[in-house]
């Protein structure tokens, strides 16, 4: 899930639905045929190894997309299914998976709220939330997990989801980090479901890592992965500073600023966006700096704090 400013995206991203991809040496890549205005030309599965391997996000609840990741892998065991975070678009095929091949099940843990929902919100419908996913392992930072062939890290990512986690597969220089960095456009981070405050600090702590190759759950692998991280970090720290110099002009609610901020924006996009807007308030309620009357909420009227 997305939405769009000018960081350099790439967008070209030419690989078909269903077409097995050997992306790196060891790893291979199937694309879902799920394209929308969030997922952009679908969910990208990853297949790592040769022989007994892992699948990492067997994509949303679809069928077709299922047999294209078990015909991949025809002749092969599959030993292990890593899921990044729990939205709808990456896990719910985790059980078709396990039942045809019998594999182990690694996430950090069932879909939850990065904070508690107040009484005035009404739930995000762009969260998308996989509330029937369990983990047979629960993975948590620093925990390696390894296959015949391949060795990954957990690398825990909160932010876009508070269960988001990223696999480091560190001698081949390669991070896998779902919906938390994409190539394509910037990940929404919309709360309950995502923290802007956890969202920044997993985005810091991955420009303190050596892996340079980032392979994300939409959209074309990403080259230079901590060079491209800064690129983001600037470009939310922009979109705050748009928030406040609206906010300088007075009081304002959310639709007022996303009117301000996103100029040309998709109309299918706009609830997002708003989600988006909240995402830093929050951060900035939190900090001090906007003020609210009650919480920080997606119907509130914010201003700069006195």
């Amino acid at each position: 899930m997305a939405d769009n400013d000018d960081v350099p995206f790439n967008r070209d991203f030419a690989l078909k639905p269903g077409v097995v991809d050997q992306v790196r040496p060891g790893v291979r890549r199937i694309l879902c045929n799920n394209p929308s205005p969030f997922t952009f030309t679908g969910t990208v599965s990853y297949i790592v190894g040769q022989g007994k391997v892992a699948i990492i996000d067997p994509g949303p609840d679809n069928e077709e997309h299922a047999a294209a990741l078990l015909n991949a892998v025809r002749g092969e065991t599959v030993t292990h299914v890593l899921v990044t975070h729990t939205h709808r678009d990456h896990s719910p095929n985790t059980a078709r998976i396990k039942a045809a091949t019998g594999a182990t099940v690694y996430g950090e843990g069932p879909h939850r709220a990065s904070r508690p929902r107040y009484e005035s919100e009404q739930i995000s419908s762009e969260s998308g939330a996989d509330r029937d996913f369990k983990p047979d392992i629960k993975v948590r930072e620093g925990d390696m997990i390894e296959g015949a062939d391949w060795a990954l890290e957990a690398v825990a990512t909160p932010g876009h989801t508070a269960n988001h986690l990223a696999f480091a597969w560190q001698n081949q220089s390669m991070l896998f980090v779902g919906d938390h960095v994409m190539g394509w456009s910037t990940s929404i981070v919309a709360p309950p479901d995502g923290s802007m405050i956890d969202y920044m600090a997993s985005l810091e702590k991955l420009t303190r890592r050596g892996e340079e190759l980032y392979l994300s759950g939409h959209g074309p692998e990403i080259p230079e992965g901590p060079r491209y991280v800064r690129f983001l970090i600037r470009h939310r720290q922009a979109r705050e500073a748009s928030i406040l110099h609206r906010l300088g002009k007075g009081e304002a609610d959310i639709p007022s600023l996303v009117r301000a901020i996103y100029i040309g924006i998709d109309p299918r996009l706009t609830g997002a966006a708003g989600y988006s807007v909240l995402a830093h308030l929050e951060d900035l309620v939190g900090r001090g700096i906007v003020a609210t009357d009650g919480d920080p909420v997606i119907g509130g009227s914010y201003r700069l704090a006195k």
